[in-house]
């Protein structure tokens, strides 16, 4: 599957828990009775949902920063999924390139939203991470 596909499915359970508003283990461990992953798939959708449950605050604080106007509950839940998990990528995992985190929820946002969405998340992601650039510079 690889890790594209694990993103995708980290988007879905995260989309999913989104809708139902549950996050606990027992949606995800239902999620992963019911998809079959590899080892490290399953270890990247693990550590990305664990690591939005334990950030959500910092990280939606940001996605409504970079969102311009727009209030969380506004934004589609599908692309409220993709930009949590690229700017969880971005801010804590520093073995995936930003412009891989920032590739990769441009093309899941092609793939399960719309051509505006998609260009509302590299917009909101670029600000971001110009933003996060200056600051590492000073």
């Amino acid at each position: 599957m690889g890790r594209s596909l694990a993103r995708e499915s980290a988007m879905k359970i995260l989309f999913q828990m989104e809708l139902n508003n549950d996050f606990s283990s027992d949606a995800l461990n239902i999620f992963f009775e019911n998809n079959s992953f590899e080892d490290d798939e399953k270890e990247y959708i693990l550590q990305t949902v664990n690591q939005l449950n334990e950030n959500i605050k910092i990280i939606d604080e940001n996605i409504e920063k970079y969102a311009q106007g727009w209030k969380l509950n506004r934004i589609p839940k599908v692309d409220l999924s993709i930009l949590r998990i690229a700017i969880n990528e971005i801010l804590h995992r520093k073995d995936i390139p930003v412009e891989v985190s920032i590739n990769e929820a441009i093309n899941i946002s092609k793939k399960y939203s719309t051509n505006e969405s998609s260009k509302f998340i590299n917009g909101l992601l670029g600000s971001f991470v110009r933003d996060m650039e200056h600051i590492n510079k000073l």
